[in-house]
């Protein structure tokens, strides 16, 4: 066999054709709907998807604040953040934290699930998340999702 018969078919960045979808997390396990969020902002869900290559898509989050942990999670799931100071670690539990600022639940789990990188950083920035119903992305007409 002189030549391949087949070959691996890589999409470029101009051919990639990003949509926009909407998730409502109202009554959503936190953990479950996030890794199908990071899921489509890598996009895994593609045909075409390229591990070196930003091939995902938008996702809206609405209703953020009333998204639900298994369990007593609530009290006992603690998130850790640095100042960057000596003795500056900072600690807060889930319920204060929704209570607080409710986009970080999920901007947190997601963020934990993309790459640690230049990529993973481009990825992250095409999710958007919401408290309430109301969002200023209508104009891109995204498509829901229901899980």
């Amino acid at each position: 066999m002189k030549q391949l018969s087949y070959r691996t078919q890589f999409v470029s960045k101009l051919v990639h054709q990003k949509e926009w979808y909407i998730v409502n997390a109202e009554n959503q396990t936190v953990g479950r709907i996030c890794t199908e969020i990071a899921k489509i902002l890598m996009g895994k869900h593609k045909p075409s998807f390229t591990p070196n290559d930003d091939a995902g898509d938008y996702v809206i989050v609405v209703n953020s604040n009333k998204c639900v942990f298994t369990g007593r999670k609530w009290n006992q799931k603690i998130y850790l953040r640095h100042t960057g100071y000596p003795g500056g670690q900072r600690m807060i539990a889930a319920r204060d934290l929704n209570v607080k600022k409710p986009t970080s639940v999920i901007e947190t789990a997601v963020k934990g699930m993309l790459p640690k990188s230049k990529l993973g950083r481009a990825m992250f920035k095409k999710l958007f998340v919401y408290e309430g119903v109301a969002h200023p992305h209508t104009a891109q007409k995204p498509t829901e999702i229901k899980f």
